[in-house]
């Protein structure tokens, strides 16, 4: 879990947007730079756009259960909003 201190300009968004919602499989392109939690252990990885996921062996899983990527924290690396 991605902690913060009171200090923090973290604001909370509605989630509803494609990149909030989409799972993304190990190697696929980062979309936008963040914090990517998996869905299935809840590992957390920093990722930059344009890069790709981590592979399949960051993080092993048990049977049945695949590394899937969702953002969790979008980082503004570019000052869009």
């Amino acid at each position: 879990m991605a902690n913060y201190t009171d200090e923090s300009v973290l604001k909370k968004v509605v989630g509803s947007a494609a990149r909030w919602t989409t799972k993304y499989s190990p190697s696929d392109k980062v979309p936008v730079s963040g914090i990517y939690r998996c869905v299935n252990c809840e590992r957390e990885v920093t990722c930059n756009e344009g890069d790709g996921f981590p592979p399949q062996n960051h993080s092993q899983h048990a049977a049945g259960k695949p590394i899937l990527w969702k953002l969790n924290i979008r980082t503004n690396t570019t000052g869009e909003l």
